[in-house]
C-alpha cells in the first residue's frame, strides 16, 4: 500500500518507487491519500476530508482512523525487522524544522538483505523541542513588500541597461527559512541576500516605522542599523564566497551514486582553494565590498586610519582599520573552515572512505589497493582479528583474480552495491565469505543522508501549512506508511485487523 504517494509531484520525486497498491485494503489508502492532497492544494470546501472540517468528525472516527494508522505503522516496522534479518545495520540520524517549527529528529536504518542489495528504511521521527510559530500575516505582508519592492528595482535596472531580459534570467530571488536549504551549504541564501539587500532594507525600514508593535520596531531599527555597516557586508561577502568553494564538496558527498575518490580529490581541492584564498585574496574581497557598500551608500572606513576596538575613540591601537578584519575576521573564518574539514576528515574517517574506495568495481577494481583494504577491516576488530585478517587477505587476492577474469557477470558493474548483488546472485558469496562480509560493512557505512533528507520531504508534504496541527504520534505512524510504501504494500490485512481491535479494546478499559 502507498500513502499518498501519487497524490503530490513532490511526494513522486521524494519515492519514485511508490506505486498504487492492489490489494483488499488499498480503499483506505486512497482516502487517505485524498486527505492529504487536498490539504496540500487547499479546498475550503471540497470535503470532510479537508483539516478546515477535519475537526467535524466524530472524536470516535478520529480515534478509529489513528488506531487503524498506527497498527498499519506497527506492522511495517515489524515486516522491516524481519528483512533486517538480524544482519548488521547503520543509523542515520538528522534533524529539521517542520512547519509548526518543532524540531524533528529522523531515524533511517540502512543494512544489506539477503539479496545483497542495501536497503535504507525510515522507522521513526522524534519530535525533540517546540518553537512559536511567527505571526502569519506579517510574514505575508512583509513578503509581498519584498517581492513589490524587488520588481520595482529590477524595472530600474532594465531601464537603465544593467540587466538584460531573456529567458531564464531575472528571475525571483527568496530568503530561505534557516535550515530550509538542507541539501547543501547556505551559499545562495547569502548570494539572495546580497542581491536583495537594498529590498531588504526597504522591508526594514517599513517594519521599524510600521511595525504592529514597539519591539518588532526596535528589532527592525536593530538589523538595519547592523547590516548597514563595512564590517557586517565583509562578512557576509566573506562567508559567501567561502561557502561557495566548499559547495561542490558539500554536494559531492550528498549525492547517493558519489564516487569516493573523486570526492577526496575533491576535498583536497577544496583546502587548496581556501589556502590560496587566505593568502591572496584579502585585497580583492576588500575591494569587492568597498564597491558593494559604496553602491548602497554604507560608510566606507578609511583603511590606513588608526583602528579604534568598540566606541572608543580614546584607545587607538598600533595598527589600521584593515588588520583585524584580515586577522581577525577573513584570517580567522578561513581557519575555522579548514579546521573543520580536518576534523570532520580525520585520518579514521580517511582510511574508511579510501577503503570504500578500494573494494569499488568500477573500471575492473580500478582503485583496489589492498593495503587499504586491509586498514578498513581493521576497524572492526569483532568481526576480523588476526587470524580473520590473515584470511581476508588469502581471499582477496582469490576475488580480485576472478573478478578480473572472464565471467561477464562482472562487467560493467557501477558500485560496491551492484558487486553485493551479483556475489549473492552467483552464491560467491560463500565462496569467499569474509570479503563478503566486509563489503556488508562497507555498505551500511553512508557518507551522505540524502534518505533522512527525503524523509524530511515527505514531512513537509503531509504536515503543510494548512494541515498543521497533526500530532506527533500521528505524524510518525502516517510518515512509516507513506515513506515505506513497497513495505506497507505487503502488510496482511489479518495482522491489522488484530492489532486494530487490541488497541481498541485496551484503550476502552
Amino acid at each position: 500500500m502507498t500513502y499518498g504517494c501519487s497524490g503530490s509531484d513532490a511526494g513522486a520525486k521524494a519515492f519514485p518507487e511508490c506505486k498504487r497498491p492492489r490489494n483488499s485494503s488499498s480503499i483506505f489508502c486512497v482516502e487517505m491519500d485524498k486527505f492529504v492532497t487536498r490539504s496540500k492544494v487547499g479546498q475550503p470546501n471540497s470535503s470532510s476530508t479537508h483539516p478546515s472540517v477535519a475537526s467535524s468528525i466524530a472524536p470516535e472516527i478520529q480515534r478509529d482512523i489513528k488506531y487503524i494508522v498506527d497498527a498499519y505503522s506497527k506492522e511495517t516496522i515489524k515486516a522491516i525487522i524481519e528483512d533486517l534479518d538480524g544482519n548488521f545495520f547503520g543509523i542515520l540520524v538528522d534533524e529539521s524544522k517542520d512547519i509548526s517549527h518543532k524540531e524533528q529528529m529522523t531515524l533511517v536504518l540502512r543494512y544489506v538483505n539477503k539479496e545483497g542489495e542495501i536497503i535504507e528504511r525510515f522507522v521513526v521521527i522524534i519530535h525533540l523541542t517546540f518553537v512559536a510559530l511567527e505571526k502569519k500575516h506579517s510574514d505575508i505582508k512583509r513578503r509581498d513588500s519584498l517581492r513589490q519592492h524587488q520588481a520595482e528595482k529590477l524595472e530600474e535596472l532594465l531601464i537603465s541597461g544593467e540587466v538584460h531580459t531573456r529567458r531564464g534570467l531575472n528571475q525571483e530571488h527568496g530568503l530561505q527559512r534557516p535550515g530550509g536549504n538542507r541539501w547543501g551549504s547556505h551559499y545562495r541564501t547569502l548570494g539572495n541576500l546580497i542581491v536583495l539587500f537594498s529590498s531588504i532594507i526597504h522591508i526594514l525600514e517599513f517594519v521599524a516605522r510600521e511595525g504592529p508593535n514597539y519591539a518588532d520596531r526596535l528589532v527592525a531599527e536593530s538589523l538595519m542599523t547592523k547590516i548597514t555597516e563595512f564590517e557586517f557586508d565583509f562578512m557576509l561577502h566573506l562567508m559567501w564566497k567561502v561557502l561557495m568553494i566548499t559547495n561542490d564538496l558539500s554536494s559531492s558527498l550528498q549525492r547517493m551514486d558519489q564516487d569516493i575518490v573523486n570526492a577526496m580529490e575533491l576535498l583536497t581541492h577544496t583546502k587548496q582553494r581556501l589556502k590560496m584564498m587566505r593568502n591572496s585574496k584579502f585585497e580583492s574581497l576588500r575591494d569587492d565590498v568597498s564597491s558593494f557598500c559604496g553602491k548602497h551608500e554604507i560608510m566606507i572606513p578609511k583603511m590606513d586610519a588608526l583602528y579604534f576596538p568598540g566606541k572608543s575613540k580614546r584607545r587607538a591601537l598600533d595598527v589600521t582599520y584593515s588588520h583585524p578584519l584580515h586577522v581577525e575576521i577573513f584570517n580567522d573564518v578561513i581557519d575555522l573552515h579548514l579546521q573543520e574539514l580536518r576534523s570532520h576528515f580525520d585520518a579514521m574517517s580517511t582510511d574508511l572512505l579510501l577503503g570504500m574506495a578500494s573494494l569499488n568495481p568500477l573500471n575492473s577494481f580500478g582503485n583496489f589497493a589492498k593495503n587499504r583494504i586491509t586498514k578498513l577491516a581493521e576497524y572492526y576488530p569483532n568481526e576480523f582479528d588476526s587470524n580473520k585478517l590473515r584470511d581476508l587477505s588469502f581471499q582477496f587476492d582469490s576475488f580480485i583474480v576472478y573478478d578480473r577474469g572472464p565471467d561477464k557477470r562482472f562487467f560493467n558493474l557501477k558500485g560496491i552495491s551492484d558487486l553485493s548483488k551479483v556475489l549473492v546472485k552467483s552464491d560467491l558469496h560463500q565462496t569467499w565469505p569474509l570479503v563478503y562480509l566486509l563489503i556488508k560493512l562497507t555498505l551500511i557505512l553512508s557518507v551522505a543522508t540524502a534518505s533522512v533528507e527525503r524523509a524530511f520531504s515527505s514531512m513537509n508534504y503531509i504536515k503543510n501549512e494548512l494541515h498543521n496541527s497533526i500530532d506527533d504520534e500521528f505524524l510518525n505512524s502516517y510518515l512509516v506508511c507513506y515513506i515505506e510504501c513497497k513495505i506497507f504494500s505487503t502488510v496482511n490485512n489479518d495482522g491489522i485487523i488484530h492489532h486494530f481491535q487490541h488497541m481498541k479494546s485496551r484503550r476502552s478499559q
